[in-house]
């Protein structure tokens, strides 16, 4: 499956991507370097098989290419990176998951 256009939407402090005119979302607030992943929103409209997965990526993705630490409180992001340990170098130190 291809990469997830994402937008950063700082005003709402969330990353979005529009499926089919549906809007997933992962909301977000940063400080000191890091960003906290604190909830992931899909729209039960959006049943690609995988974009889940892909949308979380594109976040983690678009988060590493500004060598900002990620915090995920969302247990459904949580859960990704237990599942995805080529993630864990993202974590800030003394965080495990």
């Amino acid at each position: 499956m291809n990469e997830v256009e994402i937008k950063d939407n700082g005003f709402l402090r969330q990353f979005e991507a529009r499926v089919d005119g549906h809007l997933a979302k992962i909301e977000y607030s940063s400080q000191e370097r890091k960003v906290f992943l604190t909830k992931l929103v899909i729209p039960e409209e959006i049943t690609k098989e995988g974009f889940k997965e892909e949308f979380i990526k594109s976040v983690l993705s678009h988060i590493q290419e500004q060598n900002l630490r990620v915090v995920p409180t969302s247990p459904q992001i949580a859960g990704f990176l237990r599942k995805n340990r080529q993630y864990k170098e993202m974590l800030p130190v003394g965080i495990r998951i």
